[in-house]
């Protein structure tokens, strides 16, 4: 009765909170994604402090201010925030760039993420969200798999008992297998049977929350075993913390110093975040709308910055495990901010005898799924030019590291848009049988075209990247038809937008048409290419009557019926 009536509370707990209608069963599942979740957070703070070269304290002040800080304005219901290998690193490399000494890192780092924050809350509020489409989903699968496999390095070093060393990936792969004869036996027997543990349960028990049951166990065996004492590396003594606001200490000059790092680090918070919270929400079909993600992630940074924290973005390890443990509402972020509150304020000792290599394991196991190499076979099999940005953003984060493989990623997707919208095809319309309307005479082979007169259509906006390349088209069309055709009709049907660059180069089309003895008609043209036309001084250089409002309008003005064949 008693345990009905908590799931009941926190179903009620969040309809307050905004979350929406919480059923018992979401509620008991969003519970236990909060555990687990929870259970990866502690002690993955004292490491991520580590990476970004801050105390543990100042991880655990971050944690629940983030998670409630993006549940405010946030809108996806897998998203957890938090300190992430990826952030991480960024935060400790910007900060190492602008001070080595490490009485400044806490103020320095907090100062980082207070000001990539702010870059994502102004771009947010901007509606720059459309940035993300830049970021095409190839380019954010090979982030995701190349951020996947740093990370499964990172935590096999854990499960050998060896330390991974600095650098990219391939570093620090090296790294593991060339202290291979430095392996742990133990280590490596407590990750194999961690793992072995993880999947039985996820195959046999699916409804189980595998990661905190394994946790649980491990810590239970390692304080009964002494696994210390073999030779496994544990957590370790976590100091409390709770906690209070702090404005970081930083000069001025160090504030403008921090500045430009701060908006790669943005570009990369974000990509990490959004990139998992659109994958949960198309995998659950939900939506998230990329401009209220920007600046919700920004909000957590400044928050996390105000407490002395670091830099946060979403977690694909601990969004994953939550999820699969059954979170299915923000409600999980709200439940798991109180409970590290309580940790970081009496639980801490708890945690000292946890393996690293369960904790390797448990990581491990919930980001596999960003490892699935389905999504390159179908690239390969169907769209090679997405299969080539998915594996140079993927080779790019290895090679490189994330920020410059995710650029790397960005620029060859800009590459293949230019290229793209830069190649228009020029489609020839005839008069469909039948009827008035006129199509693709390629489309249609039965279409009809008028004695003298070429109809084309650009499959395409027009705009200055093409739109020499279209008039280098119609007029090598035109100069293939015998006679030379007396009129040429161009359908602007597919442009909304008539810039100068475009209305030049018209004008130079009708130039170089006139001299061959051929007239040029425009037809449909949209409202406001229209007014844009009208303001152009190519307007009053056209024959009266030679702008009409559709092509079978204009074919009817200057040719009559169709001769029954093609032109």
């Amino acid at each position: 009765m008693k345990r009905g009536t908590a799931l009941s509370g926190l179903g009620r707990l969040g309809r307050l909170g905004g979350l929406g209608g919480l059923s018992g069963d979401t509620a008991r599942g969003d519970m236990l994604g909060a555990l687990t979740a929870w259970a990866l957070i502690v002690p993955e703070c004292v490491a991520y402090a580590q990476i970004a070269g801050v105390p543990p304290q100042n991880a655990f002040y971050a944690a629940p201010v983030a998670l409630v800080a993006y549940v405010l304005l946030g809108r996806s219901r897998f998203l957890i925030i938090g300190a992430t290998s990826a952030a991480a690193v960024l935060s400790g490399a910007t900060v190492a760039d602008v001070s080595s000494d490490p009485k400044q890192a806490v103020g320095l780092s907090a100062a980082l993420a207070v000001i990539a924050g702010g870059v994502l809350l102004a771009a947010g509020i901007a509606r720059l969200g459309f940035v993300t489409n830049f970021l095409a989903e190839p380019a954010l699968y090979g982030f995701l798999f190349g951020m996947a496999l740093t990370i499964v390095v990172r935590q096999a070093a854990k499960i050998v008992g060896v330390s991974s060393g600095d650098g990219q990936f391939f570093p620090r792969l090296w790294t593991v297998l060339r202290h291979a004869p430095d392996w742990s036996l133990a280590s490596l027997a407590v990750g194999a049977v961690a793992l072995a543990a993880l999947f039985a349960l996820e195959r046999f028990l699916p409804r189980i929350p595998a990661s905190l049951v394994v946790l649980v166990l491990g810590l239970v065996v390692s304080a009964a075993a002494g696994l210390k004492d073999h030779g496994v590396d544990v957590v370790g003594k976590i100091p409390s913390a709770v906690p209070v606001p702090h404005l970081p200490g930083i000069t001025a000059g160090d504030w403008w110093k921090l500045a430009a790092g701060a908006c790669g680090v943005a570009l990369v918070v974000f990509a990490e975040a959004f990139s998992i919270a659109s994958r949960f929400a198309r995998e659950h079909g939900d939506e998230v709308d990329a401009n209220r993600e920007m600046a919700a992630v920004g909000v957590a940074n400044i928050a996390v910055g105000l407490f002395r924290g670091f830099t946060v973005s979403g977690s694909a390890s601990r969004s994953a495990a939550a999820t699969k443990a059954g979170a299915r509402s923000r409600l999980t972020s709200v439940i798991a901010a109180g409970l590290i509150l309580l940790t970081g304020a009496f639980l801490t000792p708890l945690f000292t005898d946890l393996p690293e290599p369960v904790l390797g394991a448990i990581v491990i196991v919930a980001v596999r799924g960003f490892l699935s190499t389905a999504e390159l076979r179908r690239y390969a099999a169907a769209d090679r030019a997405s299969l080539w940005v998915a594996l140079t953003a993927l080779v790019g984060v290895l090679l490189f590291d994330l920020l410059p493989g995710l650029l790397l990623a960005v620029a060859l997707s800009l590459v293949l848009f230019i290229a793209a919208a830069s190649t228009t095809h020029l489609s020839v319309l005839g008069r469909l049988p039948g009827s008035r309307r006129y199509g693709d005479t390629e489309q249609h082979p039965d279409a009809t075209t008028v004695h003298g007169v070429l109809a084309v259509r650009p499959d395409g906006a027009l705009f200055f990247g093409n739109v020499d390349r279209t008039r280098r088209d119609v007029l090598a069309l035109a100069a293939a038809i015998h006679p030379a055709p007396r009129v040429v009709v161009l359908d602007l049907s597919g442009t909304y937008h008539l810039g100068i660059p475009v209305l030049d180069t018209l004008d130079e089309l009708r130039d170089s048409l006139d001299r061959q003895g051929t007239e040029l008609h425009l037809a449909r043209l949209r409202a406001r290419a229209r007014r844009e036309f009208d303001r152009h001084h190519l307007a009053g250089r056209f024959a009266p009557g030679a702008v009409h409002a559709s092509v079978e309008d204009a074919m009817t003005a200057v040719g009559g019926p169709p001769a029954g064949g093609r032109g």
